[in-house]
């Protein structure tokens, strides 16, 4: 799988600064909702793991997308964590909060295939060694049909087929990482998927399709940045950073 490459970040964060600067600068009240309110997210799922009590919590704060490099930080935190240093599996929570391009990793197939996600970010899909119109990171080898669960061939923690290999979201998400997607990256992406395929919708229009199509699990808050400074000044989070 292609990595994307350095250009395309600088890129995408150039002109998403650009927009969402002109979206606060000209936009009337029914245009931009750049900025959310408490009573606008879901605060209260928020303050949840806010307040959690475990032995060890960590966030993870991720806006590249590489190669999945966030997703193998996550399994490596958890298999290390449980099997090197002995903490109880329901002891362990961690936090995958996304912005920047990895935001997109927050996107159902949907999203991917109608925007080219693969093409923006020059992400191929194994499967076909093309473009990626999916969301290559989301599915696990492991899953079934629909709503049948997850099932692993080796319960060898070792072993590529086992669930402590899985470096799929919904691998990690079985194993109880979180992830969380930011509205600021979304409300930008908006504006530069108008721009990249010169559509003449609102910002809004796109922001809206897009929160509708996102993966099982993912928390949308209002800022990345402000959600990882709550975690780790309030909810006493250690911290690590996917660059």
């Amino acid at each position: 799988m292609n990595q994307p490459i350095g250009t395309s970040r600088r890129g995408f964060f150039g002109q998403a600064v650009v927009g969402v600067a002109a979206a606060m600068m000209m936009g009337t009240a029914g245009e931009a909702q750049i900025v959310w309110k408490e009573n606008q997210w879901k605060q209260p799922e928020f303050n949840t793991l806010l307040n959690l009590k475990r032995t060890v919590k960590l966030v993870i704060d991720c806006a590249v997308i590489e190669d999945g490099e966030v997703l193998g930080a996550a399994r490596n935190a958890l298999n290390a964590m449980h099997y090197g240093f002995g903490v109880a599996k329901n002891e362990i929570q961690v936090i995958a909060a996304l912005h920047g391009p990895a935001n997109l990793l927050n996107y159902d197939d949907y999203i991917w295939q109608k925007y080219k996600v693969g093409e923006w970010f020059k992400l191929d899909d194994p499967e076909t060694g093309k473009p990626a119109t999916r969301n290559i990171f989301y599915p696990s080898k492991a899953s079934g049909t629909a709503g049948a669960g997850l099932h692993y061939t080796s319960q060898d923690e070792n072993n590529p087929d086992s669930a402590e290999q899985d470096t799929s979201i919904e691998g990690l998400r079985a194993r109880g990482v979180r992830f969380l997607s930011c509205h600021f990256a979304t409300e930008a992406q908006a504006r530069v998927i108008l721009k990249r395929f010169n559509l003449k919708q609102e910002p809004e229009e796109i922001v809206s399709e897009m929160l509708a199509h996102t993966v099982p699990g993912a928390l949308v808050v209002p800022g990345v940045v402000g959600s990882v400074t709550m975690l780790q000044s309030v909810g006493h989070y250690s911290y690590l950073k996917i660059a």
